[in-house]
């Protein structure tokens, strides 16, 4: 099993529960996203290759500080595609590339507060015993209608993770640009409970989407799948001056 996460240095500003989450991942070669790195953002390596991921699930209880879940838009689906990034200040993350909600105004806060790239996206998430289905298709921005449907099927559970899953799914921090200034964003969650997974079938357009034609159309390097974790935010810090990241 993974490792909890370091416990946040300052206060909590949201947190949430991500469940009946499944990982799929391709070995990239650095240079291939270099360009969607943040300025003062690196992708993070691992034996000479860092990944791209495509991540469906559900977001459950969302909530901000100590309050209480926000009803209704606190719990929604979301799939994301990301990247694994670290900084000149050597703080790990992740670096979003989209990131579909099914629901419009968590999608329109998320981009204004956060600077995060999420669309607003018609979403399902099921169950047919072993196997577990994630549809999406865009709404709104652009482009509309991408999309497309993933499912894996969960196998032995994970008791050690290899040094390749724990990069993929023990990540503590996002990176993120926000006016002018590239932003670290701290979060930490309790050990994942991690399977193995078989990809049953892929059928998708949101990798491409984001930039990155034709990967999806390959072999995976890596596919998991997990019950779920909750986890939560803290305070953003680390902003690169405005002057400096027009330099990088």
């Amino acid at each position: 099993m993974n490792p909890d996460g370091p416990p946040l240095d300052g206060p909590s500003i949201m947190r949430q529960t991500w469940a009946d989450i499944a990982f799929v991942h391709w070995a990239v070669d650095p240079s291939t996203v270099e360009r969607f790195m943040p300025p003062g953002v690196r992708p993070d390596v691992l034996d000479g290759s860092t990944y791209v991921g495509l991540i469906p699930f559900r977001m459950q209880r969302a909530g901000f500080g100590v309050g209480p879940a926000v009803p209704w838009l606190g719990t929604f689906h979301e799939t994301n595609v990301r990247l694994y990034s670290v900084d000149d200040a050597g703080r790990h993350g992740v670096v979003f590339l989209s990131l579909e909600s099914s629901r419009l105004l968590v999608s329109a806060l998320a981009r204004i507060v956060f600077g995060t790239p999420y669309t607003w996206a018609r979403m399902r998430v099921d169950q047919d015993d072993d196997r577990h289905r994630y549809t999406s298709r865009r709404r709104w921005p652009g482009p509309r209608g991408a999309g497309g449907r993933i499912e894996v099927r969960p196998t032995e559970p994970l008791h050690e993770p290899s040094e390749l899953e724990h990069f993929v799914t023990a990540r503590f921090g996002l990176h993120t640009r926000v006016l002018g200034r590239t932003w670290w964003v701290p979060n930490t969650h309790r050990a994942w409970p991690l399977h193995r997974a078989e990809l049953v079938s892929l059928d998708d357009t949101l990798v491409e989407a984001a930039g990155l034609p034709g990967l999806a159309a390959t072999e995976p390097t890596s596919v998991l799948w997990s019950e779920g974790t909750f986890t939560t935010f803290g305070t953003p810090r680390g902003g690169v001056p405005r002057r400096a990241a027009a330099r990088g």
